[in-house]
This record gives C-alpha cells, sequence and structure tokens, in this order.
C-alpha cells in the first residue's frame, strides 16, 4: 500500500539499478563513435584543422534549447503505460539510431555537419531525461550508485565503440578509402552502433517501471500544487535583465563586425556565435518579460523563471561542470590530428600514419572508458569515506594531468597511462556532479533543471568550439598538442573550485 511508504523512497536492488542503467549502454556507444570518428570523417571531406571546432558547433547550439525543453516535458509527462522519461528514451533512440544509419554515408562536408546536429540532437532528447530518472528512482542514499552504475554502463559503451574501427581493421575491414570517402570499418562501426542503441534503450523501457505521480506522493517527493505554474520573476526583472544582456550582446556583435571590416588579422567568425548568443539569451529574458505582463503563464516563461533560481548547490557546481568539460571537448576535439601531428608528424589525413593514429586514438579511448567503467565501483567508497566533492577533486585533479602528460610522453603506448587518469575524471564527472545536484533539487522539477544543468556541458563545448580553432591557428601556430595542454589547466581548475561545494 502506498501509505507504507511514508518514510520515504524504498532502496532499490542491484538488479533493478542496472535495468535503469543499460540504456546509457546504447547512448554512449553513440557518442563514443562520434567523439572518436567525427573529427576524422570533417578532415576526410575536406576541412581543415582550424575549421573542425566551428563544424560541432550546431550540436552543442541544439542541445542548449531542447535540454531543458525535454526536462520540463518529462517533468509534466504521465503515460499510464510508459511513464515519465522513457517516451523520451524511445524517441530520441529511434532519430539517433536513424542518423546513425545515414552519418557514414555523407560525401560533403556541410552532409556531415547536418548530421552531426541529428544526431547529437536526437541523443539528448535520449540522454537528459536519464538523469532525472536516476533522482526520480532512488532516494538519496543510492543515487551515487545510481550515477556509478551509469558511468559504469557509459564506459563499456564507449570501450567497444571506441575500439571497433580497429577491430575491424585487424579483421581485414578496409581502413582506408579514397580521398573524399569514408573508410568501411567505420561505417560498419555505425551501423553496429545504430542496432545497439535501440536495443540498449528497448531494454531499459521495457525492464524498468516509473513511480506515479500517486506513489511519489506518497513518497512526499511531489505535492497536489506542484502542478500549479508559480512564476516568481516579475515582468520588470524579466525585462531589466533581457534589456542589459541584449545591449551588451549586440554591442559586442557591433564590436567585432567594425574591428574585422577594417581590421588586417581578422578574428574568427565563431565569435560570432558568442556574441550572438549572449544577445539571443537577453531577448528571451524579453519575451518572457511581455508575456509575464500579459499574465500569459506557460511552459516558456516557466523555464527562464527557473533560471533566474538556480540552487546555490547548481551554481556552484555548474562553474566546475563548465572547466571539466572545457576540457573534455579539447581532448575530443583534437586528439587525432593533435597526435598524429605530435607523435607521428602528420596532417594528412589520406596518410597511413595519419589513419593509424586515427585508429589508436580510438583505442586510447576505449582504454580511458575501461578505465572508468573499473572506477565507477571505487568511486560509491571514496565518496562514503572523503565526501563528493573531495572524491570529485582527485578525480579531476589525476585527469588534469593525464592532459597534460600527451605533450610529455613521446612513446604512443605511455599515453595508456594518462588514459588512466583521464578516466578516473570521466567516471566523476558522469557521476559525482549529479549525485551531490539532486539532492538539491526539488522532485517536480528534477528534469528541468537537470536540463539547464546542461548548459554548463553545452555553453563550454560552444566556447571550445569557438575559440579552440583561433588559439591553435594564432597562438599556437598549428600546434594542436598545445590545445590538448590547455585542456588540462581547464581541469585542474576544475577540481580546485569543487572546495567551493560542501556535501550534505
Amino acid at each position: 500500500m502506498l501509505t507504507a511508504y511514508l518514510g520515504g523512497k524504498p532502496k532499490l536492488s542491484l538488479s533493478q539499478i542496472i535495468n535503469m542503467s543499460v540504456g546509457f549502454f546504447g547512448i554512449q556507444f553513440a557518442f563514443g563513435l562520434q567523439n572518436a570518428n567525427v573529427s576524422r570523417i570533417f578532415q576526410t571531406l575536406g576541412a581543415k584543422i582550424e575549421e573542425i571546432p566551428i563544424l560541432w558547433i550546431a550540436a552543442p547550439l541544439t542541445g542548449l534549447i531542447i535540454q531543458p525543453i525535454i526536462g520540463h516535458l518529462s517533468d509534466k509527462t504521465w503515460h499510464k503505460k510508459w511513464g515519465r522519461r522513457r517516451p523520451y528514451f524511445m524517441i530520441g533512440a529511434i532519430f539517433a539510431s536513424l542518423a546513425l544509419f545515414v552519418f557514414p554515408e555523407v560525401s560533403e562536408l556541410w552532409m556531415a555537419a547536418i548530421m552531426l546536429w541529428l544526431l547529437d540532437a536526437s541523443i539528448n532528447v535520449s540522454m537528459e531525461p536519464f538523469r532525472a530518472f536516476v533522482g526520480d528512482m532512488l532516494p538519496d542514499s543510492q543515487r551515487t550508485t545510481g550515477f556509478a552504475m551509469q558511468s559504469f554502463f557509459i564506459g563499456i559503451g564507449a570501450v567497444i565503440s571506441s575500439l571497433l574501427p580497429y577491430l575491424l581493421t585487424e579483421f581485414g575491414v578496409a581502413n582506408e578509402a579514397p580521398e573524399g570517402m569514408i573508410p568501411d570499418s567505420v561505417k560498419i562501426s555505425f551501423i553496429t552502433g545504430a542496432v545497439l542503441y535501440m536495443a540498449a534503450i528497448s531494454y531499459t523501457v521495457f525492464t524498468t517501471k516509473e513511480y506515479s505521480p500517486e506513489q511519489l506522493k506518497a513518497f512526499g517527493e511531489i505535492q497536489d500544487s506542484d502542478n500549479e505554474i508559480n512564476i516568481k520573476t516579475p515582468a520588470t526583472s524579466f525585462n531589466k535583465k533581457g534589456m542589459i544582456w541584449t545591449v551588451i550582446g549586440l554591442a559586442l556583435t557591433a564590436a567585432l563586425y567594425f574591428y574585422n571590416s577594417s581590421a588586417t588579422n581578422k578574428l574568427e567568425k565563431e565569435l560570432y556565435v558568442l556574441t550572438g548568443g549572449i544577445a539571443a539569451f537577453g531577448i528571451c529574458q524579453l519575451i518572457a518579460g511581455l508575456l509575464q505582463k500579459n499574465k500569459s503563464k506557460n511552459g516558456f516563461v516557466e523555464v527562464m523563471d527557473d533560471l533566474n533560481f538556480l540552487p546555490d548547490t547548481m551554481k556552484k557546481l555548474a562553474v566546475v561542470q563548465f572547466f571539466s568539460w572545457f576540457a573534455l571537448f579539447a581532448m575530443w576535439i583534437y586528439a587525432t590530428p593533435a597526435l598524429a601531428q605530435h607523435l607521428s608528424g602528420t596532417t594528412d589525413t589520406t596518410s597511413k600514419a595519419y589513419n593509424e593514429m586515427g585508429n589508436w586514438v580510438g583505442v586510447l579511448f576505449a582504454w580511458y572508458n575501461g578505465f572508468a567503467a573499473l572506477f565507477a565501483f571505487l568511486l560509491p567508497v571514496l565518496a562514503k569515506k572523503f565526501s563528493r566533492p573531495a572524491t570529485h577533486m582527485i578525480a579531476l585533479i589525476a585527469g588534469g594531468l593525464g592532459l597534460i602528460s600527451f605533450y610529455i610522453f613521446k612513446d604512443e603506448n605511455l599515453l595508456i597511462v594518462s588514459m588512466a587518469g583521464i578516466g578516473l575524471a570521466w567516471c566523476s564527472i558522469l557521476a559525482m556532479p549529479y549525485s551531490m545536484l539532486t539532492k538539491a533539487l526539488p522532485a517536480k522539477k528534477m528534469g528541468v533543471y537537470m536540463g539547464i544543468f546542461n548548459f554548463f556541458i553545452v555553453i563550454p563545448q560552444i566556447l571550445a568550439a569557438t575559440l579552440l580553432g583561433m588559439l591553435t591557428k594564432h597562438i599556437f601556430s598549428g600546434n594542436a598538442i598545445m590545445t590538448i595542454v590547455v585542456g588540462g589547466c581547464s581541469m585542474i581548475i576544475a577540481a580546485f573550485l569543487t572546495l567551493r561545494i560542501k556535501d550534505k
């Protein structure tokens, strides 16, 4: 009976936690293929090394919009058969699988950029509710275990996806192709990813039953009044903030335009994404102010209002996430071209040395994800002994040193040592911030706040896509390995910022 649960949500068994986490295997399989192979595909289709970051930018921009929307919708969704979060798992899986089938068949650079956008957007539809799913289903005492189990399946999925092109090559599948063509090893890997994505998501959808609204009320998680839309930001505040951000964004855009119109050394056009994004945020605040003034309460106003009232723990974690993910994107974008240039002395994407390094990067990515899968079992133990913030700090320092060692190690096999540190950081990034965050979030807004929290994954990705190309080209004279070192320093900054967080 529901009254039996008045003390809070019951603990789930290990098998139940496994079932609700299997879907992340498919999600990360797709991400693993994307992270290890998309820069390679772009260069194969004619992209220059300094152009790679901007080609990634459509994906995070889409995520910035989609994640809070999906979070808000999933908070408001309830279907008797499919539940609250599971419909979004399945919708995202269907479209992501289709994108994986089509992606390696593209023949033009612009087509590859569109497919990356579609794939990343679809993965976000599946992934965003998964974080709230743990908050919905588990009591706080099990959430570190729940997110660590997600990290385990993320690690396993990424290991297999990263190794797949290498293994296929070992079995005789062609790893080289004529100029402008995608190798068969990559094509078959993407098709395999499409099948496994659907299978993993389907397993979680059909083996896990979500708590009904009546059960969540019995647990004390939600109240009848939670369905009411209560906007706390007055129209005047929306308008004031909106005007400030809009003016700043437009002023920066105009300054950038006039500078580039007359300067000999022009700044990269990618910077318009940053300045335009600031203006767009201001315009959204102004629209919310207009709707609020007219007493129009809807999801858009509610999300903009939520942005103005972030929990204190979330604000502190957001800064940590920002520097952590900036470091990761530096590695994902530049690992193959940086190591091919630094260790093999080549930037020729058609050369045997470049493609062999591309495969080795896949192997290295498999190593760090394998380490992450193993460390997933260590995290709950360390968190219990030292606290969650201290555990996260240790992991991020290890990851930062691992990235910096890319420059130091001259033997590609020694980079496996680097992957151990990065694997510990990756495991912790996927678990500890969310474990700390869910304690600070109201259950009725778990989805939307998780979507907003993902801003601090997407924003550093946008910055990486806009600034790293300029940094690599102008500051490091095309020496991409130094960009990886910058990423390592960023992760160490994130580590020390965790000291601001108090674990309750």
